[in-house]
């Protein structure tokens, strides 16, 4: 699968998980209650499915779903995995957004949530996601098999936590208050942490679900690795020189805040050649995993993830 169809079979698998992933959130986030649950606030419900619904490529939640299928795992379990992943995504954008961090007023081309609703209703409504997405990742109808969800959930919060996405975060907020240059490993790390971390379990989730041996665990993670990173500085590329309505975010804010980026260190050329050469070294992951054929959409995704304007 080379070529002209294997960019096709992406473009079509990238919109099918992402309109699953729409109906099993929609699902995931009503009214009704759950046992040990005593109600759902309205307001805080409206917030949490303002912040997940209807908008975003879908990308964690496809290169989970799109792992799981080399292997043959196509359930609602992997898509539940997925869903509860793209939750803690989008925790983070509402908390990234706040007045405290980021300061965003744009998401997605409509308001953020905390302009949409207001900042402490925002605070709870990440907190409601995130604490959703575990409940969603440990529960039975995730995998049958309870070790597969308890590796699962433990991969997920390290992935999330200070150790991984929160921590990233903290680094990238502490580097605004420096004058000195940033260093290219610092920023190597801290992104491999905000942004890396959540893309790399992924795909890392995807092979546990599907029972991946040690051999293709360690492709697969050099490859969700190496694809992590080729997204962020495509995102630094993309606020240095995108369009903001193509964005739906505002455009420019990392050089007005002095934000530790790739693209502040080594200028835009030599950025996208980084960029390039991190997309190329997913791909040759997959090679070494000897997948063949059916990692053709994932090694798609390598260089949409490079090469995408928004």
């Amino acid at each position: 699968m080379m070529g002209d169809f294997a960019q096709d079979e992406f473009a079509r698998r990238l919109v099918a998980v992402a309109e699953n992933t729409e109906s099993l959130l929609d699902k995931l986030l009503q009214p009704h209650i759950l046992p040990g649950e005593k109600t759902r606030p309205p307001r805080l419900l409206e917030a949490m499915r303002y912040a997940s619904l209807g908008g975003g490529k879908r990308l964690r939640p496809f290169l989970l779903v799109e792992t799981a299928r080399l292997f043959g795992r196509q359930d609602e379990g992997v898509f539940r995995a997925a869903c509860a992943l793209e939750m803690i995504h989008c925790y983070s954008l509402v908390h990234d957004d706040l007045p405290a961090m980021d300061n965003d007023d744009l998401r997605r081309g409509r308001p953020t949530v905390h302009k949409a609703f207001d900042e402490a209703v925002a605070i709870l409504a990440g907190d409601g996601l995130l604490a959703y997405a575990f409940d969603i990742v440990a529960d039975a109808p995730t995998h049958e098999n309870p070790a597969v969800r308890a590796e699962l959930t433990v991969m997920l919060a390290r992935s999330a936590g200070f150790g991984g996405m929160v921590g990233g975060q903290a680094l990238d907020l502490e580097a605004e208050g420096r004058k000195e240059p940033h260093s290219e490993s610092f920023v190597a790390l801290m992104q491999s942490m905000k942004t890396g971390a959540l893309l790399h379990y992924a795909v890392e989730a995807g092979a546990v679900i599907g029972g991946a041996d040690a051999t293709q665990k360690a492709a697969l993670s050099r490859f969700g690795a190496a694809l992590g990173a080729a997204f962020q500085v495509a995102d630094d590329i993309l606020d240095a020189e995108g369009d903001e309505q193509a964005l739906g975010k505002r455009a420019g804010k990392d050089a007005d805040r002095n934000k530790a980026t790739l693209v502040s260190i080594l200028g835009l050329a030599e950025a996208r050649n980084k960029r390039d050469a991190l997309a190329q070294a997913a791909i040759k992951a997959l090679e070494d995993g000897g997948f063949g054929d059916k990692s053709a959409v994932l090694a798609q995704a390598a260089l949409f993830t490079a090469n995408r304007k928004s």
